[in-house]
């Protein structure tokens, strides 16, 4: 179902180019159509300067030729240039008709030469921005159209001008779930329109290659997941808001519905809870929570704060919010969430529904959530989804918004999020006279298994970015029951990601904020990388292997001890050792953690 024709009438549909020359020249990088030299630019390998190709162009030289299939973008570091480009992609469905593709793997084109000129210390500097730059190529979840942008959702599409979709893809994006904006401003700065690829980091996933069967009718579901850029990070290094109210891992999810006569979608979004708080890694299983108040931040903090600028910022995008919060109500996530509570109860078009997930739920209990949608079902039905017909006719909109989170805004937050798009799917269905007002998807069996399997393996790829893992409770989503091969998955998980957050997200964390734009590289900075007293990780191996070899010896003389007062003694000293380093780690825990260097929490 084409609905974009019409709304792009005034002009021909703009589109990005989908495969580029790539020659390596000694002096040059030159990136052009194949079509036409002219279409194209290169960029100097001494200085990194662009420089577009005119009809005057003679190249001379025999350079080395390669295909690549788009631009993720270009940024300086201290004294280079460096260029990252798409050397190969997956097509992995369709979106409005348009093909989408998973960027598979990237390619650093350095234009650094000046560097043999720069002091030790800027080298040095030069080559640790470099291996941030190196994690960036193997970022997860990465998605780009040529032929249309997948920033957008459906019902924000069908109501732009007419006109819109001729305009360049970049300047069509929303800027908030554009992941490779600040890498762009080069190749916008210069004109080259149709080399600015929007990249979405997130998910989309397609049924259209298993399309749904519901009695007599066929559909495709399609779900499309956004990450806003505004607090780009780690699971750990970035929690809650900034001051402006931007929060960690806020995501926009669309659930899309077509048939041959309708199309249709649900919009829900996620994101940390929108107070200032932190939970730093320092080597214990759950580090723990703390609040940080106002006036911490800024001595004299003004109104709005900064609960009431991100949900001022919701309902101008969305409509009326509600809110709902399912963090545990005891312990630490218990007075975060309390805290939370205490603010939303200032605040006019959010209503605040607070659900312990795991208190009703447990590992188990997925029907139990018929107990939260009693408390806002109200609410749910009445924001209603978007609806067009064939012809584009918007039959309904959607009024309002679905705000969940839980701490992580991972895995309970995925299991009611499914929850929801059910609900929602069955309502669209009914409405379009597919379903009867008895029917539901559970009554298929088989396209209700598709159904969950798609919003499990979402949860898996949104949790991989964010907490390098896959989500806990995926069972829960696929097959409405915890079941002891998704314990064990869990428990591995849960493991990997205790690994990942305290001895690999520091550097991860840095990479986002180098190219995100939040860190800016400068001449004039001090390094950001020299290292200080116990900042490095490079103690822990010495620690861990000290404290693994007094637990050895330890054993090794209790064994040996029996009657001999020398062994005896021998053993407490070591003993005593070990356990002196034990407490100095737990104590120095943090230090011995992955931290990131460039930018502060908030």
């Amino acid at each position: 179902m084409e609905i974009e024709e019409e709304s792009s009438s005034s002009g021909e549909r703009f589109r990005v180019h989908d495969q580029l020359e790539l020659l390596e020249f000694e002096d040059k990088f030159v990136i052009k159509s194949p079509e036409s030299l002219d279409q194209g630019f290169w960029i100097s390998r001494h200085d990194g300067t662009i420089n577009l190709i005119d009809d005057d162009a003679n190249f001379e030289g025999s350079p080395r030729i390669s295909t690549i299939y788009g631009l993720v973008g270009t940024i300086r570091l201290l004294v280079g240039t460096y260029v990252l480009v798409i050397t190969s992609r997956k097509e992995v469905g369709s979106f409005l008709g348009f093909p989408v593709y998973r960027l598979m793997s990237m390619r650093l084109l350095a234009c650094n030469e000046a560097l043999r000129f720069s002091t030790v210390q800027e080298k040095k500097d030069e080559a640790y921005f470099r291996t941030l730059l190196k994690i960036v190529e193997s970022m997860p979840g990465l998605y780009y159209s040529y032929d249309i942008d997948i920033t957008l959702n459906l019902q924000r599409r069908c109501k732009l001008v007419e006109g819109w979709m001729s305009k360049p893809i970049w300047k069509q994006a929303d800027p908030r779930f554009v992941w490779n904006r600040h890498l762009l401003e080069d190749l916008i700065e210069y004109k080259l329109d149709r080399f600015v690829i929007p990249i979405v980091q997130g998910n989309i996933l397609n049924f259209q290659t298993a399309e749904l069967k519901l009695k007599d009718s066929r559909a495709t579901i399609v779900l499309v997941s956004r990450r806003c850029n505004r607090r780009l990070g780690t699971r750990m290094w970035r929690r809650g808001a900034n001051l402006e109210g931007d929060t960690a891992n806020f995501i926009e999810t669309e659930q899309l519905l077509e048939t041959g006569e309708f199309m249709s979608s649900l919009l829900q979004v996620r994101g940390s809870i929108p107070l200032l708080w932190e939970q730093i890694v320092d080597l214990s299983y759950k580090p723990r929570l703390r609040i940080i108040s106002h006036e911490q931040t800024v001595p004299f903090f003004s109104e709005p704060n900064v609960v009431q600028h991100h949900f001022r910022d919701l309902f101008q995008r969305y409509g009326d919010t509600v809110a709902l919060d399912l963090t545990d109500k005891f312990g630490d996530e218990g007075q975060l969430s309390a805290a939370y509570a205490a603010e939303m109860q200032n605040l006019q078009n959010v209503r605040y529904v607070s659900f312990d997930f795991h208190h009703h739920c447990g590992s188990s209990n997925f029907d139990n959530l018929d107990v939260l949608y009693d408390q806002i079902s109200e609410d749910f039905e009445r924001q209603r989804y978007f609806l067009i017909d064939a012809k584009g006719n918007i039959l309904e909109e959607q009024r309002g918004i679905i705000r969940a989170n839980c701490v992580d805004c991972l895995d309970r937050t995925n299991v009611t999020q499914c929850y929801l798009g059910q609900k929602s799917l069955n309502q669209q269905l009914q409405r379009i006279g597919i379903f009867t007002p008895s029917d539901c998807i559970s009554m298929f069996g088989e396209e209700f298994v598709k159904f969950r399997s798609m919003w499990a393996e979402q949860g898996d790829e949104i949790s991989l970015e964010y907490a390098g893992t896959h989500a806990l409770k995926g069972d829960l989503v696929r097959y409405g029951k915890q079941t002891m091969g998704g314990m064990i998955k869990d428990g591995m998980s849960a493991l990997s990601r205790y690994y990942q957050n305290n001895f690999h997200d520091g550097i991860r964390q840095d990479a986002l904020d180098l190219i995100s734009g939040r860190y800016t590289v400068s001449r004039n900075n001090p390094s950001p990388f020299q290292l200080n007293g116990f900042e490095s990780i490079s103690y822990l191996p010495v620690a861990s292997a000290l404290l693994v070899g007094g637990l050895t010896i330890t054993t090794f003389t209790v064994q040996q001890a029996g009657g001999n007062m020398k062994n005896y003694w021998s053993s407490i000293l070591c003993a005593g050792v070990t356990a002196g380093l034990m407490a100095v780690m737990k104590a120095n825990g943090r230090q011995f953690c992955s931290r990131p260097r460039l930018c502060g929490l908030l």
